[in-house]
């Protein structure tokens, strides 16, 4: 997960969101930013981040506040807070929760990123994300078996990589860029006809056991959707 992940950063403070967004873009993450609450719980629910670093102080909330709409809304991904208070007692009543980290503003860089990749690994070594579900698709990480209604569906390694990547962003739009990065990095230039080609197959073995799961963005990418627009 952690090399491809999507980190929301929600911070009110244009300085830390660049910073931020400077770092983490540069080692290899996609960044999306948010200065409220209420843009932090719309962009989170939308874009369905792998993990977001939520201010604790925002203008219009909280950040524990935002944390508990997020699950509201089933919107499960992982945190850490970003606080300026500097004891840990204020902290510990925060993280009711147990499965959130926090870091403390100033921060070092070099600390915030070992903490980013420390919950990337924690959340895709928990148990419960070990099988990727979506409507009917299951994909077995630990075995690679994929299942469709139950029954199982032969893939292609690259295959695999591509609707495991697919699964840990349902309903999202990836771009072509997003899907060659994430499954096939070594392969120079845009990698359109290698994408479409290995989409149509995945499409042609998924569909024989139930109704179409992949949109086409035309010009842009492709999104795992259990109705089609």
């Amino acid at each position: 997960m952690t090399g491809n992940a999507r980190i929301l950063v929600v911070d009110d403070q244009p300085t830390i969101v660049d910073l931020l967004s400077t770092v983490l873009t540069g080692h290899g993450f996609a960044v999306d930013t948010a200065g409220t609450a209420a843009q932090a719980v719309e962009k989170a629910v939308e874009q369905r981040p792998d993990l977001v670093l939520l201010d604790v102080s925002l203008p219009d909330g909280d950040g524990i506040d935002v944390r508990r709409r997020l699950r509201a809304e089933g919107a499960e991904t992982g945190v850490v807070f970003l606080s300026a208070r500097d004891t840990r007692d204020d902290l510990v009543a925060e993280l009711a929760y147990g499965d959130e980290d926090w870091i403390t503003k100033p921060f070092d860089v070099e600390v915030l990123l070992a903490r980013v990749h420390a919950a990337l690994r924690r959340l895709a070594d928990a148990p419960g994300n070990r099988v990727l579900r979506y409507a009917d698709l299951e994909l077995d990480q630990d075995t690679g078996e994929v299942r469709r209604a139950g029954e199982p569906v032969a893939l292609s390694p690259s295959e695999r990589e591509l609707l495991r990547l697919l699964l840990r962003h349902p309903g999202r739009v990836l771009s072509h860029d997003e899907i060659r990065a994430g499954v096939w990095p070594d392969v120079p230039g845009s990698g359109h006809e290698l994408i479409e080609a290995h989409v149509a197959s995945l499409r042609r073995k998924l569909e024989r056991l139930g109704p179409p799961l992949i949109a086409t963005h035309r010009g842009f990418g492709y999104a795992l959707r259990a109705r089609l627009p």
